[in-house]
């Protein structure tokens, strides 16, 4: 089997639905994994070459039954792509152990527990591991306290698959989002936090999914067959300006 395959978490919306396409375009087949069933079939709907699973990343059977149904619907496993995450903001002192565990248990623990699971795979066919991590893990700002951790965790985890992986062939790296359009910030942030926004981003302007999927695909792709263990700040030079915003704070 020669055609290239991929497997993206969080496929169902967003970048993951983004990278989706980008992957088919370039002729891979994907599994779509989410938990949403209804979002997923309507994402996967008139697309080809999908198979769409649902499954919850966070709970490690699940997980485990995803890893084999995938790679027995793909053939192979050439990429990975950690993208499933909770967008869960509140301040310190509101963020109970149940919510932090809540944000952990997908952010974090999901991307251990799938890049475990699909270890094997990725071996056989010396494939590659992309986490998508977030500007929230490089810099700190308010609401952010359970979500920057995990994903502060997210880019180290990385660097810890690469390190291992690394004899076997399987280049693992991770994006790091800025604020991106999509539907969901775009109907959260006020005018004022846009403003704001473009303000401290050099590129004066958010990100869109487009945009995080081209870097996924290429370090998913053999022009990038010799970077591992790597980090990329897909951000418009937003971690480059200083720490928090004043629309954040307030």
């Amino acid at each position: 089997m020669t055609q290239k395959t991929a497997i993206v978490t969080g496929a169902a919306r967003g970048i993951g639905l983004a990278t989706t396409k980008l992957f088919l375009a370039q002729g891979r087949k994907v599994a779509m994994v989410d938990r949403d069933a209804d979002e997923l079939s309507r994402a996967a709907e008139g697309l080809q070459n999908v198979v769409p699973l649902v499954f919850d990343i966070s709970d490690p059977e699940a997980v485990a039954q995803m890893a084999t149904k995938a790679e027995a619907s793909l053939g192979r496993v050439d990429a990975l792509v950690n993208n499933a995450g909770v967008a869960d903001f509140g301040p310190i002192e509101a963020t109970d152990f149940q919510r932090w565990r809540r944000v952990m248990a997908t952010n974090l623990d999901g991307v251990f527990l799938c890049s475990q699971a699909l270890t094997p795979a990725l071996k056989r066919a010396k494939g590659c591991i992309v986490n998508i991590a977030s500007i929230s893990g490089l810099r700190a700002s308010t609401l952010r306290v359970a979500y920057g951790t995990s994903k502060a965790g997210v880019i180290h985890l990385t660097q810890q698959y690469a390190a291992e992986l690394g004899e076997y062939g399987i280049r693992v790296n991770c994006v790091a989002p800025g604020p991106v359009r999509t539907k969901l910030a775009m109907a959260v942030h006020t005018p004022d936090i846009i403003a704001a926004y473009h303000d401290a981003i050099p590129l004066n302007r958010y990100g869109s999914e487009d945009e995080i999927a081209s870097v996924i695909g290429f370090l998913c792709s053999e022009a990038a067959s010799y970077v591992t263990g790597q980090l990329i700040a897909a951000d418009g030079g937003f971690e480059s300006t200083g720490i928090g915003l004043p629309s954040l704070r307030r």
